[in-house]
C-alpha cells in the first residue's frame, strides 16, 4: 500500500508495486471527493456490474488467499475455477461495488 488518506467522511487507499513505480491503483468508494451528481452516477453504474473493471491481481495460492478474502466477510461473486480462456481465477465485490479478479499464476 502507497497510501491510506481519509477525510469529510470519505477514505481511499493507492496501491503500487516497487517493481513498477509508474502505476498505481486508486481504490475509493463512489462518493470519494467527487460531487454527489457524480457519485451517485457512478454508484449507479457499479451496481449494474457496469463500473470500472474489473480489478485483477494474481497470487501463487489462489485457494488460500481465496479463503482469506472469503473469510473476511467480502462477496464472492465465483469461487475459484479454470476459465475457458486460460487463467484459474476467482471474483469478489469490494465495498464500494467494484468487481475484484483474482488470477493464479501458477
Amino acid at each position: 500500500m502507497l497510501n491510506d488518506v481519509s477525510g469529510n467522511g470519505w477514505r481511499w487507499l493507492s496501491l503500487g508495486a516497487p517493481s513498477q513505480p509508474g502505476i498505481v491503483l486508486v481504490l475509493s468508494a463512489p462518493g470519494a471527493g467527487r460531487s454527489p451528481e457524480d457519485a451517485e452516477a457512478l454508484h449507479r453504474l457499479i451496481a449494474k456490474g457496469s463500473g470500472p473493471g474489473p480489478i485483477v491481481f494474481a497470487t501463487d495460492d489462489l485457494d488460500a488467499l481465496f479463503e482469506k478474502v472469503r473469510s473476511s466477510g467480502a462477496e464472492v461473486l465465483q469461487e475459484p475455477m479454470d476459465q475457458p480462456w486460460g487463467p484459474r481465477d476467482c471474483a469478489f465485490r469490494d465495498p464500494a461495488g467494484n468487481m475484484v479478479r483474482i488470477n493464479a499464476t501458477a
